[in-house]
C-alpha cells in the first residue's frame, strides 16, 4: 500500500479543514512548497495536492504554486480541486502532474469524464468520490467542495464507471476528514468487497501508523494522510518501517 502525503492549499497556504468545513481551517504553513520538500524526504513516491480554492469555485486558483510544488518535490503528483474541463486535464498532465483527481464533474457529467478516461488513459484519472452517510447509512456523493448533496449513491457511480475502464478511486468519508477519529474502515471494506480489483485510495481520519496498517490489511491500494503527518503523529521512521514491511 502506498502512503500518500497530502497538502491542501487555501489562499496560497498549507491548511487543513475539519470535516470539509471551509470555516474551520487550521493553517500549517504559509509555504506549501517547503512542506512538499519536507514530504519528499519521506520514504514515499507520491504527493496528493488539493486546491481548495479551486474545489470551491471551479476555477484553477493556484496554478503557479502547484506547478512549482510539482517541480520541486520530485514526487509523483496527484492533483485535485477545480479540474473541470478537458483543457484543465491536458494542461496539468503536460505540466508535471501524473494524475488528475476529478470530483464534482465526475458525479454530474459522467459521460464527459468517461471520455477523458478513454483519451488520457485510466491511469491518469482518479475519481474523487466523497461521501456522507444518509439516514440509512448509504454512502451518498457530495459535490462542490463537499458542500452539496448530489443525490447519487457511491455504488451507482462506481458501477457506471467500471464499465468504462475505471481504475482509480479516491474515497473520503467527509465526517472523518481532518477529525483524527480514524478512517471509515467499514466503508472501505465494503467498497473492496464489491470491487476487489479497484485501486482504492482511502482518505480521511488517519490518526497514526496503526490506522495505515489496518487499511493495508483490508487491501487498500493507497492511503492519503495530511494532518497526522503535519502534527507529527506519524513519523518518518514509522513510514520507513512500514515501507520495509510491504
Amino acid at each position: 500500500m502506498r502512503i500518500i502525503p497530502a497538502i491542501d492549499i487555501k489562499n496560497g497556504k498549507c491548511v487543513r479543514l475539519l470535516k470539509g468545513d471551509f470555516d474551520k481551517v487550521t493553517e500549517y504553513s504559509s509555504d506549501p512548497t517547503e512542506v512538499g520538500r519536507r514530504f519528499s524526504s519521506l520514504v514515499v513516491n507520491d504527493l496528493h495536492i488539493v486546491d481548495l480554492d479551486g474545489a470551491r469555485t471551479g476555477r484553477q486558483e493556484n496554478c503557479e504554486l502547484v506547478t512549482e510544488m510539482a517541480a520541486q518535490s520530485g514526487l509523483m503528483i496527484q492533483l485535485g480541486g477545480g479540474i473541470r474541463s478537458h483543457d484543465d486535464v491536458a494542461a496539468w498532465l503536460n505540466s508535471g502532474v501524473h494524475r488528475c483527481v476529478i470530483g464534482s464533474i465526475a458525479i454530474n457529467e459522467p459521460e464527459t469524464v468517461k471520455a477523458w478516461i478513454q483519451e488520457f488513459g485510466a491511469d491518469a484519472i482518479v475519481l474523487a468520490l466523497d461521501i456522507k452517510l444518509n439516514e440509512i447509512a448509504e454512502p451518498m456523493l457530495t459535490t462542490n467542495g463537499w458542500t452539496e448533496d448530489s443525490g447519487v449513491s457511491l455504488w451507482t457511480r462506481i458501477d457506471d464507471y467500471k464499465a468504462a475502464g475505471l481504475q482509480h478511486v479516491l474515497c473520503t468519508d467527509v465526517a472523518h476528514d481532518g477529525a483524527m477519529t480514524g478512517p471509515n474502515f467499514t466503508l472501505y471494506a465494503e467498497i473492496l468487497s464489491r470491487y476487489p480489483d479497484l485501486n482504492l485510495q482511502a482518505s480521511g481520519g488517519v490518526r497514526n501508523i496503526t490506522d495505515l496498517e489496518d487499511l493495508r490489511s483490508l487491501g487498500v491500494s493507497g492511503a492519503i494522510t495530511g494532518r497526522a503527518l503535519l502534527d507529527g503523529e506519524i513519523t518518518a521512521a514509522e513510514i520507513a518501517s512500514f515501507q520495509q514491511n510491504e
